[in-house]
């Protein structure tokens, strides 16, 4: 283990800069996994990182001595910083002060849609895209394609909100979300309020890909066009719709029902 004392060191102004700057982090093709519960989902799911930070202080901690020693027993890089270092650094308040530097997936685009998927078009909140990602994980759907406009999804906000679903989805970023559509092999099913059929009405015992839209204005209209079906999900009171990320939720989780069923 080795350990900065100096805010001019090196390896410190390059996590500084991935802390503070999501263009950073796109370039650097890295980000920050920030607390316990990330760094403890990575190391189960995905091994080792490329960076392991650690307050001083953390390190009495039991379970942040155990992820340390698991990085050292891997031969991933391990350093530990002063508090008031660490705590520059992080944007989780209150937190137990571990941080993994990891390389961000760069992957392929398939060709089409031949399983199950979630297409984001241009939604703009980090936490409803982590709440959508930790959905799409929880109902065993392993692939969402984000549009150029859809948060970036290795943000630090996105990040904490999705608890780990990172690592178990695959997650496609900057797609041409019209010519998917276009080229997909199942039925292609779009989120609308205006829309005449219900979800329960759906026959969602094959793969389907969900399209879901910005937040305030919903799917856009040429990708609307290009959907197989509109879908709306029935509800009662005044309330005039759901929070898309409940939105996303909700159709999950029917389509999990009837495969279960």
């Amino acid at each position: 283990m080795k350990t900065i004392s100096s805010r001019d060191n090196p390896l410190y102004k390059e996590l500084k800069h991935l802390a503070g700057s999501s263009q950073a982090r796109k370039k650097a093709g890295q980000t920050l996994l920030d607390g316990v519960h990330l760094c403890q989902s990575y190391l189960q799911l995905r091994g080792a990182p490329r960076h392991c930070v650690v307050a001083e202080a953390a390190l009495a901690n039991p379970e942040v001595a155990d992820i340390v020693a698991r990085c050292e027993l891997a031969h991933a890089h391990v350093t530990a910083m002063p508090d008031a270092l660490y705590n520059a650094l992080s944007q989780v308040e209150h937190g137990i002060g571990l941080m993994f530097l990891i390389d961000t997936p760069a992957l392929d685009v398939p060709a089409a849609l031949t399983v199950s998927a979630v297409l984001l078009d241009n939604l703009q909140d980090p936490g409803n895209v982590g709440s959508i990602l930790r959905s799409a994980a929880a109902a065993g759907i392993t692939q969402v394609f984000c549009s150029a406009g859809t948060a970036f999804c290795w943000s630090p906000k996105v990040l904490r909100a999705a608890m780990g679903a990172h690592f178990v989805v695959h997650i496609y970023e900057g797609v041409d979300l019209a010519a998917l559509i276009q080229a997909s092999k199942i039925a292609v099913l779009a989120t609308s309020g205006y829309a005449t059929c219900r979800l329960y009405d759906v026959d969602l015992r094959q793969p389907v890909a969900w399209l879901l839209g910005h937040e305030g204005q919903g799917v856009a209209d040429d990708l609307m066009a290009l959907s197989t079906r509109q879908v709306v999900i029935p509800h009662a009171g005044q309330i005039e719709s759901l929070n898309v990320a409940a939105c996303a939720a909700v159709c999950f989780f029917e389509q999990l029902r009837q495969n279960q069923g």
